[in-house]
């Protein structure tokens, strides 16, 4: 009976042995981290919600009263710039520009009255009442330059252009008028894309807080390459099905200590 009762201590023994195995690691994924908030951006000084501004055209422009010009366009827009900014601009730069200003109109009075001349003759080849088409464009360009969230930009460009119009003759003040009239366009264009990555953040904003966070269910599973942390589980073993007619009591015991 001794001999007996010391075979099945040594059988649980070796149960109790196998199921104490040495642990395999097993890598286990860190939750992914969650959504960062969103990036927001202030209001360009001078906007307000709701704010009209020209559309963003497919050429990545912006449809200003500048778009698609003639020659004699660009030289009669460049003066028409040029009178708001003598008429609006104050400051440190205000005298500057008004004499400047005074200053193109006599030196420059021959390409510019041919430059009004052809521009007005553009727009009787449409026919109908032409002369109200022309004013109403006109009024749309001095009200674009007019606009006061770019104005400290618009008058220091207004100060250089005609600082820079001095050493221009007659005959290359077209390429110049045309190129400096993209110059004094930046400063109202740089505004508008302001406010529209304002509006856009805006937007991401208020759709992230409608949405919520994400449940932790739908997350998905952290990419292959996200560092791992290993942590040690037991290994599963089989049962080691005794060899022996063991008593049941004993057998249930062991089962219930494995």
């Amino acid at each position: 009976m001794l001999r007996r009762s010391t075979a099945l201590s040594a059988l649980a023994l070796t149960l109790l042995a196998g199921c104490a195995s040495t642990p395999k690691e097993v890598a286990i994924a860190p939750p992914p981290p969650a959504p960062p908030p969103p990036v927001t951006v202030a209001m360009p000084r001078g906007a307000y919600p709701g704010m009209a501004i020209p559309a963003l055209l497919a050429d990545g422009h912006y449809a200003t009263p500048n778009r698609n010009l003639s020659a004699a366009g660009s030289v009669w827009h460049l003066r028409a710039a040029l009178n708001v900014a003598a008429l609006a601009c104050r400051g440190t730069d205000e005298a500057a520009i008004i004499a400047g200003y005074n200053a193109l109109l006599a030196r420059e009075k021959a390409p510019l009255a041919l430059a009004q001349t052809s521009y007005a003759a553009e727009y009787k080849v449409g026919g109908g009442d032409w002369q109200d088409r022309y004013d109403d464009q006109m009024t749309r360009l001095y009200n674009f330059f007019s606009q006061s969230p770019a104005r400290d930009g618009f008058c220091a460009a207004a100060a250089t252009t005609l600082a820079d119009s001095t050493t221009v003759d007659a005959a290359a003040f077209p390429a110049f008028a045309a190129t400096r009239l993209a110059v004094l366009e930046q400063p109202f264009t740089d505004f508008y894309a302001a406010f529209d990555s304002w509006r856009r953040q805006r937007a991401a904003a208020s759709q992230m807080a409608s949405v919520g966070p994400m449940p932790a269910a739908m997350m998905t599973a952290a990419p292959a390459s996200r560092p791992m942390v290993v942590q040690p589980v037991p290994a599963a073993q089989p049962y080691l099905r005794p060899q022996l007619d063991l008593d049941t009591k004993v057998v249930a015991d062991t089962a219930v200590a494995h």
